[in-house]
């Protein structure tokens, strides 16, 4: 990972400043002649600060880039900007960043350095495992950046969190871009059991072991398939003088989804890789909370199967008893995530009494064909925890969009021969899932549900997330615990 280093140093060939929208280049780093020549250029070209714009002088002795970060910038337009700064250094080996007061923003200093460092390491993730043929050459070779700063001690100190932070979007990038063939359930299972090493304790479900507890629905959907399904249960104790759990986190986790019987068409299945995401962000997010040494207890469970077609596959039309005793007539297999994600729901109430959980999943094409590639859907039954993780997805750069769970559509997924149908039709399928999903939350539960479908994957490249998986959820739900649990 990128080499992040804060310092009173201010000697480098290359040198970043950063200007706000509509402002005047005035750096107090640079000379007077330096700044009238720079805003000449900016005059020149037509450079006026907008977010992630870049200016790029090339002089003789030095290098001097010019960031813009828009008007009042917030932290994630910092941010942003400094994803985008990423691709003008990649071929240096080191640069500068001269960071001073950003006078249209509130944010301090090391506000400002913090939030540029840590899009820098979010615009630097690359997955390139296997490339096998890659030359030297076509590699970066930017290994540090140096920020100029007041304080470097203290900011050093401070910028652990975000560095705890990023550490765990690229574990979560990573696991999400990595071909079913090397992440069955069983290798996700044994890549979370490594993660104890941080203080995590990891509890791995085999078969066995779910059939005893009656995992019947996820067992359902892995039946077709060679690979051995499993759950993992992952506690992170912040508080360990307290038995309470602060929040659940519930994880879909299917390593390739290719519908089932219910077969999905063949354009566009290799992206089912990606359909055990919601198990990512969870397991990733509690590996951010264990290295950022966050005072919360957080337990997640996370379902990892494969939904394949076969001789031994669930059959549309089947009827299956979840763990809560509530009958469900299968009618697509190809609806699998809401089956895998009920029984792990009542499992982490009935077995921890977790009072407040979150379930993320890339469940729908309903909730993506909503909202696109801009927003999350968010479907709660507690007002007040709808509104903390909206704002925690405003403040993260991780937007959500709140959509309708009522009676009506509730009614949508009843079956006439069992207590309930796994799909509720054509129309409103993002919150016919949802009101699925509710059957298995207890009355005294608060809960939200996040269709992450759509934003689970960026494939244009972007600069806060290059072109590949995104990790959808980390950054939001880091924000959400440690500003709201307390």
């Amino acid at each position: 990972m990128l080499e992040i280093i804060f310092s009173g140093k201010k000697t480098s060939k290359i040198k970043v400043i950063c200007v706000s929208e509509g402002n005047r280049i005035n750096s107090i780093h640079l000379s007077k002649e330096e700044n009238a020549m720079l805003q000449k250029k900016a005059d020149e070209n037509c450079f006026c600060g907008t977010v992630g714009s870049i200016m790029d002088i090339c002089r003789i002795k030095d290098r001097i880039l010019v960031l813009g970060v828009g008007k009042s910038p917030t932290e994630v337009q910092i941010q942003t900007a400094g994803a985008g700064l990423y691709s003008k250094l990649l071929k240096s080996e080191k640069a500068l960043i001269l960071v001073e007061p950003i006078k249209s923003s509130k944010l301090s200093d090391e506000q400002i350095a913090h939030n540029l460092a840590f899009g820098l390491l979010l615009g630097s993730y690359r997955f390139d495992k296997y490339f096998t043929r890659k030359k030297p050459e076509d590699y970066p070779t930017l290994e540090q950046i140096i920020f100029n700063v007041k304080n470097p001690e203290k900011t050093n100190k401070n910028f652990k969190h975000y560095i705890a932070l990023a550490n765990a979007v690229r574990y979560g990038r990573d696991l999400c871009n990595e071909p079913a063939n090397h992440l069955t359930p069983a290798i996700f299972a044994d890549d979370i059991k490594r993660l104890e090493y941080l203080g995590l304790e990891v509890e791995i479900l085999g078969q066995q072991e779910l059939k005893e507890h009656n995992f019947n629905l996820l067992l359902s959907v892995a039946q077709g398939s060679q690979q051995e399904p499993k759950v993992a249960i992952i506690k992170w104790r912040g508080k360990p003088n307290s038995n309470q759990w602060d929040l659940g986190l519930v994880g879909k986790g299917v390593t390739f989804d290719s519908g089932g019987i219910s077969i999905k068409p063949a354009s566009g299945m290799e992206d089912m890789k990606q359909d055990m995401t919601g198990a990512a962000v969870v397991v990733s997010s509690l590996k951010a909370l264990a290295l950022q040494c966050a005072p919360e207890n957080v337990i997640g469970v996370v379902g990892l199967v494969e939904n394949m077609p076969s001789g031994t596959a669930t059959h549309p039309g089947d009827i299956v008893t979840s763990m809560s005793g509530q009958t469900v007539e299968i009618i697509n297999t190809d609806a699998e995530g809401r089956l895998v994600l009920a029984d792990c729901l009542w499992f982490i109430q009935q077995q921890y009494g977790v009072k407040k959980i979150i379930d993320i999943a890339t469940l729908t094409g309903a909730t993506m064909r909503a909202l696109g590639e801009e927003y999350a859907g968010l479907f709660s039954n507690n007002d007040t925890l709808a509104k903390d993780l909206i704002i925690a997805g405003d403040k993260s750069g991780e937007k959500l969009w709140r959509l309708p769970i009522n009676k009506g559509y509730d009614k949508k997924i009843n079956s006439d021969i069992a207590d309930m149908k796994n799909i509720g039709g054509s129309l409103a399928g993002g919150s016919t899932a949802a009101c699925f999903l509710q059957r298995y939350i207890k009355e005294d539960t608060k809960w939200a549900h996040l269709d992450i479908a759509g934003v689970d994957k960026e494939n244009t490249g972007k600069p806060i997330c290059p072109k590949g998986a995104t990790a959808f959820g980390i950054r939001l739900l880091n924000h959400f615990i440690l500003n709201n649990l307390n």
